[in-house]
């Protein structure tokens, strides 16, 4: 399997990005912090990671939550997924959430997200007057019940 090169700009002193698993389709992503920072019960702060990508065009960097953090910790991202366009050149930076009901704390070099290349592809809008139809039509929330 060919890979894309990304280049990045680590700022933080803290280990690349990383799969950790040969299967894993995301690269844990750490906090970049002079000090911790506690968010309280449904408190949200942008973290900073200290990353810069180069993300070749015709392709995205989404940022997910860290499926760990969310169940042990009730940490997650929101804005989910992250997009990261490919002309972005700024400091890459999480926005996590507490949904626990307890204060948790994210200390430096914390893996507090994922993120995941994704190819784009670029739309071109046609107006119309009609659209083709289909079986389900306009069927949509719960519209195949419960």
């Amino acid at each position: 399997m060919s890979a894309v090169q990304i280049n990045i700009i680590n700022r933080s002193g803290n280990p690349l990005p990383e799969y950790a698993t040969p299967g894993s389709s995301g690269m844990d992503i750490r906090a970049y912090l002079s000090e911790s920072i506690t968010l309280k019960s449904l408190e949200r702060k942008l973290i900073p990671t200290g990353l810069y990508l180069e993300i070749p065009e015709g392709f995205e960097v989404q940022i997910r939550p860290r499926s760990g953090l969310a169940l042990k910790q009730g940490i997650t991202c929101l804005n989910t997924p992250g997009t990261i366009d490919s002309d972005y050149r700024g400091e890459i930076k999480v926005l996590l959430i507490n949904l626990s009901d307890q204060p948790q704390t994210i200390q430096n070099n914390d893996r507090i997200a994922q993120m995941v290349l994704a190819k784009t592809e670029r739309a071109e809008l046609a107006c119309v007057n009609k659209l083709s139809t289909t079986e389900r039509g306009e069927g949509g929330f719960g519209h195949t019940g419960i």
